[in-house]
């Protein structure tokens, strides 16, 4: 049985704080396969306000987009199961409403830009309508009026020759304007919470500057939540304001990205800053040193843990951290770190 959401200052904000917009609490996935179950999510608690943007970071395979999809109940069910927690927006528990209900929100309140344009857009069908068939269904527009509407958010995403891309197919458009029509596609019904699941990925450095600008001006003017699924710190770093690590299907650090980017208190976040490369530094000045890298790759999550699931590539890892689940510490700076050796912890060099 599901309970009303706790206090934000559980999930390392202010108790003052306004009210957020989106709150999920406990969140727990499995894909139950044939001769396997697949923990994919082990209670994740996060909240996201109006106007923020909350970035979610990980290697691939710790449970980033299943976390963002199981938002709205977009994975294949079975295999996919929502075994526990809540998802409260704007009060209400998404995952307590039918399929239909769930379809009126789906646009008009929360909107995703999935992750390859290329798979999720309809090859058969003309961009105008691919864009234009959700006003047509949330706000009974008439064919001329939904196109109209398509123009316009083409124009707002700085998508040149609108009258010409609406009637053109997927395949005849480039890698950075196919992106361009996805966020055209989760943007024209307005919705208030936006989650972008790696909206750069394959996009050459200049398109990705221009995606991800593009997504930050169009929050801003709208005063949209926003959830950024990202492997790039560095994307973290110019667009964030609040940040999940998450590790095994479970949420390691939390907290304002300025704090936990000067002073990660979880060994993986600090081995995930120190694999990022430094501008200006090359590897004469390193003494001809590679790269730092996380030995080791992320855990098969079809068993159950004994301990922390990151210690065995953790070289900080004690006895401890071996036979005890880790807790999760909280620090007056609103960061949250799920390690026993926490509070030890400083900024890494």
């Amino acid at each position: 049985m599901r309970t009303e959401p706790e206090p934000a200052a559980a999930n390392g904000v202010a108790a003052d704080a306004p009210k957020p917009l989106l709150d999920v609490r406990n969140l727990t996935v499995r894909f139950e396969m044939l001769r396997r179950t697949v923990h994919a999510v082990s209670g994740v608690s996060f909240s996201v306000r109006e106007g923020e943007t909350y970035a979610i970071v990980g290697e691939s395979g710790c449970g980033k987009s299943v976390t963002a999809l199981s938002l709205l109940k977009l994975l294949s069910m079975p295999p996919a199961r929502i075994t526990n927690g809540s998802v409260y927006f704007d009060g209400q528990d998404l995952l307590e409403l039918s399929e239909t209900r769930l379809q009126d929100l789906r646009g008009p309140a929360v909107s995703y830009v999935f992750q390859e344009p290329m798979t999720s857009l309809n090859p058969s069908m003309k961009i105008g309508w691919q864009i234009a068939e959700s006003c047509k269904k949330h706000f009974g527009m008439n064919r001329e009026q939904a196109l109209a509407r398509a123009r316009e958010v083409l124009q707002q995403v700085q998508l040149p020759d609108a009258d010409e891309r609406l009637d053109s197919y997927p395949h005849q458009l480039s890698g950075g304007m196919r992106q361009r029509i996805m966020i055209a596609i989760a943007i024209v019904c307005s919705p208030r919470l936006l989650i972008a699941d790696e909206p750069t990925t394959a996009l050459d450095v200049t398109i990705q500057a221009q995606i991800l600008d593009l997504l930050s001006d169009l929050q801003k003017r709208t005063g949209a939540g926003m959830i950024l699924i990202t492997h790039d710190l560095a994307v973290v770093a110019e667009y964030a304001d609040r940040m999940m690590v998450m590790y095994a299907g479970r949420k390691v650090e939390e907290g304002p990205v300025d704090a936990i980017l000067s002073n990660p208190r979880h060994p993986y976040t600090r081995g995930l800053l120190q694999a990022v490369p430094r501008l200006g530094s090359s590897l004469s000045e390193n003494s001809g040193r590679s790269l730092s890298e996380i030995p080791g790759i992320v855990p098969l999550l079809d068993r159950p843990f004994i301990g922390c699931p990151f210690a065995p590539r953790c070289e900080s890892a004690i006895e401890r951290c071996r036979s005890e689940s880790p807790p999760t510490v909280e620090f007056a700076d609103g960061c949250q770190s799920a390690c026993i050796l926490s509070e030890s912890m400083g900024a890494p060099e």
